[in-house]
């Protein structure tokens, strides 16, 4: 019932390219031994906690982290929350781009062989859509940069809003209702130390 459940939003926890800050689209890549861990302590914070709907990204990371966190058998498996397709620069750091390209930021340049933000945006609305057609709590196992746009479009802003939204590895980010107004409850909390989690 839209207005009284909330979705929750896991990142997964780390992998060798997002400890080095690689653009990690479509590229299957495993967690690590502490994304492990990650995983695992997720289920102990998460423990006793009851979904109404579960569904992860196809990708390993995102699929290990739930199956750690305890809620492979009843997870779906969506298309929809596929990290964005980075195209030529999957594989490639912020500095290692912008030293060909001065400036440069996934946000606002064109991306070629891969999606555009709005793409991505379109994506994280039918997932939004679906979320909040069921009546009780959602969770959402994904990515960094698709979770991020989802939170934008969650507040009914345009989808490159969400590079005002980041995430740390393992996060867990809840939306929900105010009355009847979409709002973020929590953003980015790094559940093992009750704080922040960092970029």
């Amino acid at each position: 019932m839209a207005g009284t459940h909330r979705i929750w939003l896991v990142r997964h926890g780390e992998t060798t390219w997002s400890r080095s800050g690689q653009h990690t689209g479509r590229t299957d890549i495993p967690l690590t031994a502490d994304g492990e861990r990650q995983g695992l302590a997720l289920g102990r914070h998460l423990a006793g906690r009851r979904f109404a709907l579960v569904l992860t990204s196809p990708l390993a990371r995102a699929r290990e982290t739930c199956r750690l966190a305890g809620f492979a058998d009843v997870a779906e498996i969506v298309e929809d929350l596929r990290e964005w397709d980075y195209g030529i620069y999957e594989g490639r750091t912020t500095a290692d781009v912008r030293a060909a390209q001065p400036g440069w930021s996934i946000w606002t340049t064109p991306v070629p062989e891969g999606e555009t933000v709005e793409q991505v945006g379109d994506r994280a609305r039918r997932v939004i859509e679906r979320a909040d057609a069921v009546p009780g709590d959602v969770a959402l196992f994904a990515h960094a940069h698709v979770l991020r746009i989802l939170g934008a479009c969650w507040m009914g802003l345009p989808p490159i809003h969400g590079r005002n939204l980041t995430l740390g590895t393992a996060s867990l980010s809840v939306l929900g209702y105010e009355r009847e107004t979409r709002v973020v409850q929590v953003w980015n909390q790094d559940w093992r130390l009750g704080l922040e989690a960092g970029g």
